[in-house]
């Protein structure tokens, strides 16, 4: 039921115009940030603790995804692959994280909503910066 609702509003705020529908995908990419994100992550997007030293069992605790951590470092392809297959898979070479990968419990929709809830946080020259890295890694793999 809460999908249906959701589609709707986002129906209608396409139909009422680009700003609309990024406020509903913002707020629908908040939503599912709190209940798959926050809990490592911070529910203000804060991370844990810190998270640049190796906690006890030797892995980087979770880093923030406000502008004070590098997130916005990377582009959309390799946010969206470390969300779907974890960070170890990612890395690879042994190295180990917390990070599960998230391609069975969500969509690549849910994915882009929670991104662009995470992007909407960041001050403007953030934005721009991981803007910029996200052409330009679209340009190197053409």
């Amino acid at each position: 039921m809460i999908r249906y609702i959701r589609s709707c509003a986002l129906g209608l705020a396409i139909a009422a115009g680009p700003v609309a529908a990024q406020v509903v995908l913002a707020q629908t990419g908040e939503e599912l940030y709190q209940e798959n994100c926050a809990s490592c992550h911070g529910a203000t997007l804060e991370g844990e603790p810190n998270w640049r030293e190796r906690s006890s069992d030797g892995k980087l605790p979770a880093p923030p995804h406000d502008e004070t951590g590098h997130t916005w470092h990377h582009a959309d392809r390799i946010l969206t692959d470390i969300i779907k297959r974890g960070t170890a898979e990612i890395v690879g070479g042994g190295y180990e994280s917390n990070m599960p990968g998230f391609a069975d419990v969500l969509t690549d929709a849910q994915i882009e909503e929670i991104l662009g809830y995470i992007k909407s946080t960041w001050p403007d020259r953030a934005r721009t910066v991981q803007e910029d890295v996200t052409r330009g890694d679209i340009e190197a793999r053409e």
